[in-house]
Protein backbone atom coordinates (compact mmCIF):
# COMPACT_ATOMS: atom_id res chain seq x y z
CA UNK A 1 0.00 0.00 0.00
CA UNK A 2 1.26 3.75 -1.01
CA UNK A 3 1.44 6.05 1.60
CA UNK A 4 0.26 9.35 0.76
CA UNK A 5 3.40 11.90 0.72
CA UNK A 6 3.35 14.74 3.58
CA UNK A 7 4.40 17.89 2.95
CA UNK A 8 4.91 20.43 5.86
CA UNK A 9 5.13 24.19 6.18
CA UNK A 10 7.30 25.46 9.08
CA UNK A 11 8.77 29.10 9.86
CA UNK A 12 9.29 31.04 13.30
CA UNK A 13 5.85 32.68 14.47
CA UNK A 14 3.58 35.16 12.41
CA UNK A 15 5.36 34.73 8.71
CA UNK A 16 2.11 33.62 7.30
CA UNK A 17 1.92 29.51 7.34
CA UNK A 18 -1.47 29.76 8.20
CA UNK A 19 -3.09 31.43 5.78
CA UNK A 20 -0.75 29.89 3.24
CA UNK A 21 -1.93 26.32 4.35
CA UNK A 22 -5.79 27.51 4.05
CA UNK A 23 -4.50 28.94 0.35
CA UNK A 24 -3.36 25.49 -0.46
CA UNK A 25 -6.09 23.35 1.16
CA UNK A 26 -8.95 25.68 0.17
CA UNK A 27 -10.62 26.45 3.21
CA UNK A 28 -10.27 27.70 6.89
CA UNK A 29 -8.72 25.35 8.42
CA UNK A 30 -6.16 27.50 10.31
CA UNK A 31 -7.11 30.46 12.10
CA UNK A 32 -5.32 33.32 11.02
CA UNK A 33 -4.64 36.81 12.85
CA UNK A 34 -2.02 39.30 13.24
CA UNK A 35 -1.18 37.79 16.64
CA UNK A 36 1.63 35.78 16.82
CA UNK A 37 1.51 32.53 17.76
CA UNK A 38 -2.18 31.87 17.11
CA UNK A 39 -1.39 28.51 15.96
CA UNK A 40 0.22 26.27 18.58
CA UNK A 41 -0.56 22.34 17.78
CA UNK A 42 0.36 21.14 13.95
CA UNK A 43 -3.17 20.90 11.91
CA UNK A 44 -3.58 18.36 9.20
CA UNK A 45 -5.45 18.63 5.71
CA UNK A 46 -5.77 16.20 2.83
CA UNK A 47 -4.99 18.15 -0.72
CA UNK A 48 -4.76 17.17 -4.08
CA UNK A 49 -2.92 19.27 -6.73
CA UNK A 50 -3.10 18.14 -10.65
CA UNK A 51 -4.11 14.20 -9.20
CA UNK A 52 -1.26 14.45 -6.98
CA UNK A 53 -3.11 13.86 -3.60
CA UNK A 54 -0.95 14.67 -0.31
CA UNK A 55 -1.27 15.70 3.75
CA UNK A 56 -0.60 19.16 4.63
CA UNK A 57 0.56 19.94 7.72
CA UNK A 58 0.62 23.66 9.28
CA UNK A 59 2.59 24.00 12.84
CA UNK A 60 3.12 26.83 14.92
CA UNK A 61 5.65 29.07 14.89
CA UNK A 62 9.02 28.00 15.81
CA UNK A 63 11.55 29.44 18.06
CA UNK A 64 14.58 27.06 18.08
CA UNK A 65 15.72 27.80 21.59
CA UNK A 66 13.19 29.47 23.65
CA UNK A 67 12.84 27.28 27.17
CA UNK A 68 9.29 28.43 27.95
CA UNK A 69 6.81 25.70 28.16
CA UNK A 70 4.44 26.20 25.26
CA UNK A 71 7.18 27.33 22.70
CA UNK A 72 9.60 24.20 23.83
CA UNK A 73 6.05 22.03 22.96
CA UNK A 74 5.47 23.54 19.42
CA UNK A 75 8.87 22.96 18.79
CA UNK A 76 8.09 19.40 19.99
CA UNK A 77 5.22 18.93 17.75
CA UNK A 78 6.68 20.61 15.00
CA UNK A 79 9.88 18.26 14.60
CA UNK A 80 7.11 15.07 15.11
CA UNK A 81 5.45 16.55 11.84
CA UNK A 82 9.17 16.94 10.31
CA UNK A 83 10.07 13.21 10.85
CA UNK A 84 7.10 12.31 8.25
CA UNK A 85 7.63 15.10 5.92
CA UNK A 86 8.47 14.27 2.10
CA UNK A 87 9.10 17.70 1.09
CA UNK A 88 9.29 20.83 3.69
CA UNK A 89 8.36 24.88 2.92
CA UNK A 90 10.29 26.97 4.87
CA UNK A 91 7.78 30.27 4.79
CA UNK A 92 9.96 33.36 5.68
CA UNK A 93 8.77 36.88 5.76
CA UNK A 94 10.00 38.68 2.65
CA UNK A 95 9.51 42.60 3.93
CA UNK A 96 11.81 41.61 6.86
CA UNK A 97 15.06 41.39 7.48
CA UNK A 98 16.29 37.48 8.53
CA UNK A 99 16.29 37.13 11.69
CA UNK A 100 18.55 35.13 14.10
CA UNK A 101 15.57 32.76 14.70
CA UNK A 102 15.20 32.22 10.50
CA UNK A 103 18.95 31.08 10.87
CA UNK A 104 18.88 28.68 13.39
CA UNK A 105 15.37 27.56 12.07
CA UNK A 106 17.58 26.96 8.93
CA UNK A 107 20.74 25.06 10.07
CA UNK A 108 17.86 22.56 11.82
CA UNK A 109 16.08 22.04 8.71
CA UNK A 110 19.88 21.53 6.49
CA UNK A 111 20.23 18.73 9.20
CA UNK A 112 17.35 17.12 8.53
CA UNK A 113 18.73 16.16 5.35
CA UNK A 114 15.15 16.26 3.54
CA UNK A 115 13.82 18.21 0.34
CA UNK A 116 13.13 21.77 1.59
CA UNK A 117 11.91 24.71 -0.38
CA UNK A 118 12.18 28.37 0.57
CA UNK A 119 8.68 30.02 0.06
CA UNK A 120 9.51 33.89 0.61
CA UNK A 121 5.89 35.05 1.64
CA UNK A 122 4.40 38.65 1.38
CA UNK A 123 5.83 39.25 -2.02
CA UNK A 124 2.54 40.47 -3.78
CA UNK A 125 4.15 43.04 -6.34
CA UNK A 126 6.72 43.46 -8.75
CA UNK A 127 8.58 46.14 -6.74
CA UNK A 128 9.24 43.47 -4.34
CA UNK A 129 10.83 40.86 -6.35
CA UNK A 130 14.07 42.27 -5.49
CA UNK A 131 14.11 41.35 -2.31
CA UNK A 132 13.66 37.39 -3.04
CA UNK A 133 17.72 37.37 -3.89
CA UNK A 134 18.20 38.42 -0.35
CA UNK A 135 17.56 34.79 0.95
CA UNK A 136 19.43 32.94 -0.72
CA UNK A 137 22.11 33.27 2.12
CA UNK A 138 20.00 30.30 4.09
CA UNK A 139 21.70 28.17 2.22
CA UNK A 140 18.93 26.48 -0.35
CA UNK A 141 18.82 26.22 -3.28
CA UNK A 142 15.23 26.36 -4.39
CA UNK A 143 13.51 30.01 -3.52
CA UNK A 144 9.68 30.46 -4.73
CA UNK A 145 8.53 33.83 -3.90
CA UNK A 146 4.76 34.11 -3.31
CA UNK A 147 1.79 35.69 -1.70
CA UNK A 148 -0.50 33.67 0.68
CA UNK A 149 -2.97 36.32 1.17
CA UNK A 150 -3.55 36.18 -2.41
CA UNK A 151 -2.45 33.26 -3.72
CA UNK A 152 0.42 34.54 -5.77
CA UNK A 153 3.19 31.92 -6.55
CA UNK A 154 1.23 29.11 -4.69
CA UNK A 155 0.93 27.31 -8.20
CA UNK A 156 4.46 27.35 -8.93
CA UNK A 157 5.62 26.28 -4.92
CA UNK A 158 3.34 23.66 -5.50
CA UNK A 159 4.08 22.40 -9.02
CA UNK A 160 8.08 22.47 -7.40
CA UNK A 161 7.34 20.84 -4.19
CA UNK A 162 4.80 17.93 -5.49
CA UNK A 163 6.47 17.67 -8.98
CA UNK A 164 7.96 14.02 -7.80
CA UNK A 165 5.06 12.74 -5.86
CA UNK A 166 2.33 9.77 -7.58
CA UNK A 167 -0.76 10.81 -9.86
CA UNK A 168 -3.61 9.23 -8.70
CA UNK A 169 -6.23 9.08 -11.06
CA UNK A 170 -10.14 9.74 -9.79
CA UNK A 171 -11.93 7.00 -10.54
CA UNK A 172 -14.94 6.99 -7.79
CA UNK A 173 -17.54 6.61 -10.84
CA UNK A 174 -15.71 3.51 -12.22
CA UNK A 175 -15.54 1.67 -8.65
CA UNK A 176 -19.57 2.30 -8.32
CA UNK A 177 -20.29 1.52 -11.85
CA UNK A 178 -18.72 -1.89 -10.43
CA UNK A 179 -20.44 -2.29 -7.49
CA UNK A 180 -17.67 -2.23 -5.51
CA UNK A 181 -18.78 -1.96 -1.67
CA UNK A 182 -18.75 1.09 -0.22
CA UNK A 183 -16.72 1.42 2.82
CA UNK A 184 -18.48 2.42 6.33
CA UNK A 185 -18.36 6.16 6.75
CA UNK A 186 -16.71 7.54 9.71
CA UNK A 187 -18.02 9.49 12.54
CA UNK A 188 -16.43 13.09 13.16
CA UNK A 189 -16.53 13.56 17.11
CA UNK A 190 -15.77 17.11 18.50
CA UNK A 191 -14.64 17.29 21.89
CA UNK A 192 -15.63 19.78 23.54
CA UNK A 193 -15.53 22.34 27.01
CA UNK A 194 -14.17 24.79 29.04
CA UNK A 195 -11.10 25.97 29.18
CA UNK A 196 -8.68 23.61 31.10
CA UNK A 197 -10.91 20.29 32.01
CA UNK A 198 -8.56 18.02 29.79
CA UNK A 199 -9.79 18.10 26.17
CA UNK A 200 -6.13 17.70 24.68
CA UNK A 201 -5.25 14.89 27.15
CA UNK A 202 -8.22 13.15 26.45
CA UNK A 203 -7.64 13.59 22.42
CA UNK A 204 -4.34 11.88 23.39
CA UNK A 205 -5.67 9.33 25.38
CA UNK A 206 -8.25 8.42 22.96
CA UNK A 207 -6.03 8.06 20.23
CA UNK A 208 -2.99 6.84 21.60
CA UNK A 209 -0.71 9.43 20.83
CA UNK A 210 0.93 12.61 21.94
CA UNK A 211 -0.89 15.02 19.20
CA UNK A 212 -1.92 18.09 21.36
CA UNK A 213 -0.09 20.19 23.65
CA UNK A 214 -0.92 19.66 27.12
CA UNK A 215 -0.44 22.10 29.24
CA UNK A 216 -1.62 23.68 32.89
CA UNK A 217 -2.05 26.96 31.00
CA UNK A 218 -5.82 27.23 30.13
CA UNK A 219 -6.29 28.26 26.44
CA UNK A 220 -3.46 26.60 25.32
CA UNK A 221 -5.23 24.94 22.13
CA UNK A 222 -6.73 27.15 19.94
CA UNK A 223 -7.25 25.93 16.72
CA UNK A 224 -8.52 22.22 16.12
CA UNK A 225 -6.81 19.59 16.18
CA UNK A 226 -8.02 16.77 14.74
CA UNK A 227 -6.41 12.50 14.53
CA UNK A 228 -8.36 9.80 13.21
CA UNK A 229 -8.21 6.42 14.72
CA UNK A 230 -9.65 2.93 13.13
CA UNK A 231 -11.85 1.22 15.36
CA UNK A 232 -12.82 -2.50 13.65
CA UNK A 233 -12.84 -0.99 10.37
CA UNK A 234 -14.39 2.54 11.23
CA UNK A 235 -12.79 5.71 10.90
CA UNK A 236 -12.65 7.87 14.15
CA UNK A 237 -11.60 11.35 13.70
CA UNK A 238 -11.82 13.40 17.12
CA UNK A 239 -11.07 16.87 16.62
CA UNK A 240 -9.60 19.14 19.60
CA UNK A 241 -11.34 22.45 20.19
CA UNK A 242 -10.72 25.25 21.90
CA UNK A 243 -12.05 26.12 24.96
CA UNK A 244 -15.36 27.64 24.86
CA UNK A 245 -15.43 31.01 27.27
CA UNK A 246 -18.49 33.55 27.98
CA UNK A 247 -18.35 36.37 25.20
CA UNK A 248 -16.95 38.64 27.73
CA UNK A 249 -14.40 36.56 29.12
CA UNK A 250 -12.79 36.25 26.00
CA UNK A 251 -10.12 39.15 24.87
CA UNK A 252 -7.35 38.35 22.67
CA UNK A 253 -8.57 38.37 19.13
CA UNK A 254 -7.39 34.47 18.88
CA UNK A 255 -9.07 33.00 21.69
CA UNK A 256 -12.62 34.96 20.05
CA UNK A 257 -11.85 33.45 16.56
CA UNK A 258 -10.81 30.01 18.79
CA UNK A 259 -14.40 29.98 19.98
CA UNK A 260 -16.20 31.02 16.47
CA UNK A 261 -14.29 28.05 15.34
CA UNK A 262 -15.05 25.66 17.90
CA UNK A 263 -18.90 25.92 17.52
CA UNK A 264 -18.18 25.56 13.73
CA UNK A 265 -16.60 22.39 14.80
CA UNK A 266 -19.74 21.46 16.62
CA UNK A 267 -21.67 21.66 13.82
CA UNK A 268 -19.42 19.55 11.63
CA UNK A 269 -19.37 16.57 14.00
CA UNK A 270 -21.37 13.92 14.37
CA UNK A 271 -21.38 13.33 17.90
CA UNK A 272 -20.08 15.65 20.46
CA UNK A 273 -17.99 14.65 23.77
CA UNK A 274 -18.76 17.16 26.32
CA UNK A 275 -15.59 17.27 28.85
CA UNK A 276 -16.58 18.39 32.95
CA UNK A 277 -13.99 18.89 35.64
CA UNK A 278 -15.01 16.60 38.54
CA UNK A 279 -12.75 18.99 40.91
CA UNK A 280 -15.16 21.70 40.08
CA UNK A 281 -18.54 20.86 39.80
CA UNK A 282 -21.10 21.50 37.03
CA UNK A 283 -20.37 25.56 36.10
CA UNK A 284 -22.79 27.09 33.96
CA UNK A 285 -20.38 27.53 31.41
CA UNK A 286 -20.94 23.52 30.95
CA UNK A 287 -24.49 24.06 30.61
CA UNK A 288 -23.96 26.63 28.22
CA UNK A 289 -21.21 24.59 26.05
CA UNK A 290 -23.77 21.61 26.01
CA UNK A 291 -26.55 23.45 25.05
CA UNK A 292 -24.55 24.69 22.05
CA UNK A 293 -24.43 20.43 20.63
CA UNK A 294 -27.85 20.02 21.80
CA UNK A 295 -29.52 22.63 19.97
CA UNK A 296 -27.11 22.10 16.92
CA UNK A 297 -28.83 18.12 17.00
CA UNK A 298 -25.60 16.75 17.73
CA UNK A 299 -25.49 12.94 19.82
CA UNK A 300 -24.13 14.01 23.16
CA UNK A 301 -21.67 11.87 25.27
CA UNK A 302 -20.72 13.32 28.52
CA UNK A 303 -17.28 12.88 30.12
CA UNK A 304 -16.31 12.88 33.79
CA UNK A 305 -12.51 14.20 33.29
CA UNK A 306 -9.92 14.26 36.44
CA UNK A 307 -12.07 11.50 38.15
CA UNK A 308 -9.46 10.32 40.04
CA UNK A 309 -8.85 13.64 41.99
CA UNK A 310 -12.52 13.50 43.38
CA UNK A 311 -13.31 12.16 46.72
CA UNK A 312 -16.16 9.62 47.28
CA UNK A 313 -18.39 13.18 48.46
CA UNK A 314 -17.48 15.00 45.38
CA UNK A 315 -18.68 11.75 43.46
CA UNK A 316 -21.80 11.50 44.31
CA UNK A 317 -22.83 15.02 44.44
CA UNK A 318 -21.45 15.77 40.81
CA UNK A 319 -23.11 12.60 39.69
CA UNK A 320 -26.47 14.20 40.85
CA UNK A 321 -25.45 17.94 39.55
CA UNK A 322 -24.78 16.36 36.20
CA UNK A 323 -28.53 15.33 35.95
CA UNK A 324 -29.81 17.99 37.56
CA UNK A 325 -27.93 20.66 36.18
CA UNK A 326 -28.16 19.38 32.43
CA UNK A 327 -31.46 18.15 32.45
CA UNK A 328 -31.92 18.43 28.96
CA UNK A 329 -29.37 16.06 28.42
CA UNK A 330 -31.35 13.38 30.20
CA UNK A 331 -30.79 11.00 27.13
CA UNK A 332 -26.98 10.99 27.56
CA UNK A 333 -24.21 8.39 29.20
CA UNK A 334 -22.18 9.33 31.49
CA UNK A 335 -18.08 8.29 31.59
CA UNK A 336 -15.94 8.99 34.78
CA UNK A 337 -12.01 8.88 33.45
CA UNK A 338 -8.89 9.91 34.10
CA UNK A 339 -7.53 10.64 30.59
CA UNK A 340 -4.30 11.83 31.90
CA UNK A 341 -4.03 7.84 33.30
CA UNK A 342 -6.01 6.94 30.35
CA UNK A 343 -8.40 5.15 32.65
CA UNK A 344 -11.59 4.55 31.63
CA UNK A 345 -11.24 6.12 28.10
CA UNK A 346 -12.29 2.72 26.06
CA UNK A 347 -15.87 3.43 27.65
CA UNK A 348 -16.46 6.19 25.04
CA UNK A 349 -15.33 4.70 22.04
CA UNK A 350 -18.47 1.90 22.55
CA UNK A 351 -21.02 5.43 23.74
CA UNK A 352 -19.67 7.22 20.67
CA UNK A 353 -20.10 4.50 18.52
CA UNK A 354 -23.67 3.85 19.87
CA UNK A 355 -24.57 7.49 20.06
CA UNK A 356 -23.90 7.85 16.60
CA UNK A 357 -25.94 4.56 15.79
CA UNK A 358 -28.75 5.92 17.79
CA UNK A 359 -28.81 9.36 15.89
CA UNK A 360 -28.68 7.45 12.19
CA UNK A 361 -31.71 5.17 13.38
CA UNK A 362 -34.76 5.01 11.22
CA UNK A 363 -37.64 3.48 11.64
CA UNK A 364 -40.32 2.64 8.99
CA UNK A 365 -43.79 4.66 8.57
CA UNK A 366 -45.65 1.67 9.11
CA UNK A 367 -43.78 1.05 12.62
CA UNK A 368 -44.30 4.18 13.43
CA UNK A 369 -48.04 4.75 12.79
CA UNK A 370 -48.68 0.98 14.25
CA UNK A 371 -46.37 2.70 17.51
CA UNK A 372 -49.16 5.84 17.38
CA UNK A 373 -51.74 3.63 17.75
CA UNK A 374 -51.08 1.96 20.77
CA UNK A 375 -50.54 5.39 22.66
CA UNK A 376 -53.20 6.71 24.75
CA UNK A 377 -52.79 10.56 24.32
CA UNK A 378 -55.77 12.53 25.58
CA UNK A 379 -58.95 13.15 24.31
CA UNK A 380 -58.01 17.11 23.43
CA UNK A 381 -55.43 15.49 20.57
CA UNK A 382 -55.76 13.50 17.66
CA UNK A 383 -52.81 12.37 15.47
CA UNK A 384 -53.83 11.30 12.31
CA UNK A 385 -50.30 10.31 10.81
CA UNK A 386 -46.25 10.09 12.19
CA UNK A 387 -43.23 9.83 9.89
CA UNK A 388 -39.26 9.93 10.04
CA UNK A 389 -37.93 12.80 8.07
CA UNK A 390 -34.31 13.08 8.62
CA UNK A 391 -31.70 11.35 10.63
CA UNK A 392 -28.48 13.59 12.79
CA UNK A 393 -30.55 14.19 14.51
CA UNK A 394 -33.64 11.66 14.10
CA UNK A 395 -36.34 13.89 12.86
CA UNK A 396 -40.37 13.47 13.20
CA UNK A 397 -43.10 15.11 10.98
CA UNK A 398 -46.50 14.58 13.04
CA UNK A 399 -49.63 15.65 11.79
CA UNK A 400 -52.42 15.90 14.15
CA UNK A 401 -55.82 18.47 14.92
CA UNK A 402 -53.48 21.10 16.42
CA UNK A 403 -51.49 21.86 13.58
CA UNK A 404 -48.08 23.77 14.14
CA UNK A 405 -49.16 24.53 17.76
CA UNK A 406 -48.41 21.58 19.46
CA UNK A 407 -48.06 22.50 23.65
CA UNK A 408 -44.72 21.20 24.65
CA UNK A 409 -45.56 18.79 26.92
CA UNK A 410 -47.10 16.34 24.32
CA UNK A 411 -43.86 16.49 22.22
CA UNK A 412 -42.01 16.16 25.52
CA UNK A 413 -44.43 12.39 25.98
CA UNK A 414 -44.21 11.77 22.38
CA UNK A 415 -40.35 11.72 22.69
CA UNK A 416 -39.99 9.87 25.64
CA UNK A 417 -42.16 7.27 24.09
CA UNK A 418 -40.51 7.17 20.79
CA UNK A 419 -36.97 6.54 23.33
CA UNK A 420 -39.02 3.48 25.19
CA UNK A 421 -39.83 2.02 22.00
CA UNK A 422 -36.91 2.26 19.56
CA UNK A 423 -33.96 3.66 21.61
CA UNK A 424 -32.42 6.21 20.16
CA UNK A 425 -29.55 6.26 22.31
CA UNK A 426 -27.34 9.47 23.12
CA UNK A 427 -29.05 11.41 20.92
CA UNK A 428 -32.06 14.72 20.73
CA UNK A 429 -34.73 13.98 18.72
CA UNK A 430 -36.88 16.99 17.23
CA UNK A 431 -40.71 16.78 16.71
CA UNK A 432 -41.85 19.14 13.88
CA UNK A 433 -45.76 19.11 13.80
CA UNK A 434 -48.13 19.63 11.09
CA UNK A 435 -51.99 20.26 9.83
CA UNK A 436 -53.49 17.58 8.15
Amino acid sequence: MNTVPTVVIVGRPNVGKSTLFNAIHGQRRSIVGDEPGITRDRIRGDCRYRQRPFVLIDTGGIIPDDSELIPREILRQAKTALEEASQIIFLIDGRTEITSADQDLAKMLRKLGKPVTLAVNKIDAEARMDLVSNFHSLGFRDVIPVSAEHKLGVDDLLDHVTRDFPKVEVEEKKLAAEGEEEQEPGIRIAIIGRPNVGKSTLLNALTGTDRAIVSPIAGTTRDAVDETIDVRGVPYTFVDTAGIRRKGKTTEMAEKLSVVMARRHIRMSNVCIVVLDATEGVLGADATIAGYAHEEGRAVVLVVNKWDLATDKQKKVFTQQVRDELKFLDYVSIAHVSAKHATGVKSILMMVRKSYEGASKRVTTGQLNRFVEKINFDENLKIFYITQAGVRPPTFTIFTDKGSNLHFSYQRFLINRLRKEFGFYGTPIVIKAKRR
